[in-house]
């Protein structure tokens, strides 16, 4: 929850076209737009297209062990994809097209054995 969060606050969570529910106390963060979880209540995916996040991918992404999907397709986060996306061992999708993501790609997206998708397509990344 706490990843979440931080997550929430770098891209810039108030700003977004919706955020129902996202950092209310007394819901789930299961129930937050764009959250998916498991049976234990782990975040497995993390969908937010074209939903107006801005600011940053946050480092704490990491945290999120759990995550199977990342999608933030057509959305304006900038900066660097952080090299804590490697931590996320489970991951399978990683869709970020249509950001303003810079710099090289991550080398430890190369140490993730699930991950069958990567796009990418639409940033400024070499």
């Amino acid at each position: 929850r706490n990843a979440l969060k931080e997550f929430y606050e770098s891209a810039k969570g108030r700003e977004w076209t919706e955020n129902d529910l996202w950092l209310n106390d007394y819901v789930s963060h299961c129930r937050w737009r764009g959250i998916k979880c498991n049976e234990m209540n782990n975040t497995i995916e993390l969908n937010l297209t074209s939903n107006g996040l801005s600011g940053k991918l946050s480092e704490m992404i990491g945290n999120l062990t759990f995550l199977t999907v990342i999608d933030l397709t057509d959305n304006d986060i900038k900066g660097p994809i952080p090299s804590e996306i490697g931590l996320l061992s489970k991951l399978t999708h990683f869709r970020v097209p249509y950001n303003e993501f810079i710099d090289s790609m991550p080398a430890e997206l190369g140490n993730l054995p699930d991950l069958e998708l990567i796009q990418v397509h639409g940033n400024r990344i070499s």
